[in-house]
């Protein structure tokens, strides 16, 4: 039998951990949440420190990281959400799990004008991230969203042994955008 690998992708702000709460619950996934396991790290490690200021944590400590999180949850359903960010990280899930897993990247695309409005609403819902509060690190985010992992999301479209799925989730109804993630996960076909 071969296990599913939903990998979730898109800026901050597109409802990642939000589908993938109601996908756990739905049908039984186990979570690997990159930002939740980078977050709980301690705040004087170097990978926390690097997080604080808004940029990336070099690929290499996340292959660990992550590698090991995936290990953890074991052969399973899974949902990967946050990971990957960059090409390099791309093309490592892809050569280490794409033969041992049904991957499916779907792509929560939503406009930046939608990302902060989202964020902003999170924030005055009182469940925004602590980093949601720092304009000049949102900015930050995103900048890094559209220019390292965009890039990445754009090579993953053509990837080889796993299935790419582009779902426009900008609506502000979130049933209606559920139902795309869905649909996008029952129409998955490997390349």
């Amino acid at each position: 039998m071969t296990y599913k690998m939903v990998v979730l992708m898109g800026g901050q702000g597109v409802g990642k951990g939000t589908h993938a709460r109601r996908l756990i619950s739905q049908n039984g996934y186990k979570y690997v949440e990159a930002g939740a396991i980078l977050r709980s790290l301690p705040s004087e490690s170097p990978v926390a420190q690097i997080m604080a200021r808004g940029e990336l944590v070099p690929d290499e400590e996340l292959f660990k990281i992550i590698g090991a999180a995936i290990q953890k949850v074991g052969n399973v359903d899974m949902i990967v959400d946050g990971f990957p960010r960059t090409i390099g990280q791309a093309q490592w899930l892809v050569k280490q799990y794409a033969t041992r897993y049904d991957v499916r990247i779907i792509y929560l695309n939503v406009p930046e004008k939608i990302m902060l409005e989202r964020i902003e609403n999170r924030i005055r819902e009182g469940g925004g991230r602590a980093d949601d509060a720092d304009a000049a690190v949102v900015r930050r985010r995103l900048d890094n969203f559209f220019k390292t992992t965009m890039p990445a999301i754009e090579w993953l479209k053509t990837a080889q042994g796993i299935t790419f799925s582009d779902v426009d989730v900008s609506a502000f109804d979130f049933e209606t955008n559920y139902a795309k993630v869905c649909d996008a996960l029952k129409k998955a076909k490997v390349r």
